[in-house]
């Protein structure tokens, strides 16, 4: 007979837990229940709790927190908090989720999973997010490392203040990947692979040319020496992340079907004219960029280092590490054989 009690009792639990999760997020503050959802299957707030006061800014929270007596942190609600630091939230029924973006920060929240969205990599806090009388709950570090606002907890008040904007850091470089996918954009720039550092940039981010005039993402093009405004946070991956706020193209490439090919000088030829060029052997930045090229130099070829400082020709000799950009037309030869918008330096040979 026990074991036909525990079995009923662990079924009328998760049919709780399932009817909770199955109310859509709504605008408002709190998420109310169907009406027609009889009140003895309501999720209810854990009893052996403290009950949380906040506020944002100096001002009282639409809803208060709370903390369960063994708990580690408080849980504080979601949207009253996000919406009042000037976040947007949105709802996802699919896998009763929330999105939420503020500037260029972006990030999700999954009910039941400690894994946080931090610069598109996933972070645990120790507590995961909780849906409670319909309402979803985070834990104060999250706010904190996520949201990035100061979180103070003082008995059962947490103040939280929106952090002052964080002092912009510029940085001068080349563009070596370009990445649109899923609606996530990023420029990677000043290295390939591991190396360099990776702009996220969002629908705030800010496109321009060396004067001023507007530019679009989709103006952006390999090989282009670019000044970027991001921010001092970065996350610690290879290559680090970090919220980008401008980017101003100081120079532009002569078609738009730029290519590139990554690696070492295998071989450095001058033909009976005088004419140079440059055997590149690694990987391919794009589908179409073969791994192997030989790059013509002209007269109009850009020579630099991944600053964007110009180089002498003397610098490209074998086993130099460099990247080549070029556009599309290339001989069937194998290597294919093309002509150099720009070849970037990123060390010299050893």
């Amino acid at each position: 007979m026990m074991t036909k009690r525990t079995n009923k009792s662990n079924i009328v639990k998760q049919g709780v837990a399932l009817l909770a999760l199955s109310v859509a997020l709504t605008g408002g503050a709190a998420y109310a229940a169907p009406n027609d959802a009889p009140a003895a299957v309501q999720a209810q707030a854990p009893t052996a709790q403290k009950d949380i006061q906040i506020t944002v800014n100096g001002k009282a929270a639409a809803l208060h927190g709370f903390q369960l007596y063994d708990g580690k942190e408080a849980m504080l609600p979601l949207r009253a908090v996000a919406e009042a630091l000037g976040f947007t939230l949105t709802w996802n029924q699919e896998d009763l989720s929330v999105d939420l973006s503020k500037d260029a920060i972006w990030t999700k929240v999954k009910n039941g999973e400690d894994r946080y969205t931090i610069n598109k990599m996933y972070k645990p806090l120790g507590t995961a997010p909780a849906l409670v009388d319909n309402t979803m709950y985070i834990p104060a570090s999250f706010v904190q490392e996520v949201l990035r606002a100061n979180v103070v907890t003082e008995g059962g008040t947490v103040a939280i203040t929106e952090q002052k904007k964080q002092q912009h850091v510029n940085a001068t470089g080349v563009i070596t990947a370009i990445r649109d996918a899923n609606g996530h954009k990023a420029v990677q720039i000043n290295g390939v692979a591991m190396d360099g550092l990776v702009l996220n940039v969002s629908d705030e981010t800010a496109y321009q040319t060396a004067d001023g005039a507007p530019l679009k993402f989709t103006d952006l093009v390999l090989g282009m020496k670019v000044e970027v405004e991001h921010s001092l946070a970065a996350t610690l991956s290879l290559p680090p992340q970090t919220p980008t706020f401008k980017i101003t193209v100081l120079d532009k490439a002569e078609a738009k079907d730029v290519i590139g090919t990554a690696g070492t000088i295998e071989e450095v030829r001058t033909d009976d004219k005088g004419a140079v060029s440059v055997r590149i052997k690694g990987t391919g930045l794009t589908e179409t960029s073969p791994s192997e090229v030989v790059l013509r130099l002209s007269e109009q070829s850009v020579l630099t280092d991944l600053k964007g400082e110009a180089i002498d020709k003397a610098t490209l000799v074998q086993g130099a590490k460099v990247i080549g950009f070029y556009d599309g037309v290339l001989t069937r030869s194998l290597p294919p054989i093309g002509t150099a918008w720009k070849i970037v330096l990123q060390a010299q040979a050893e």
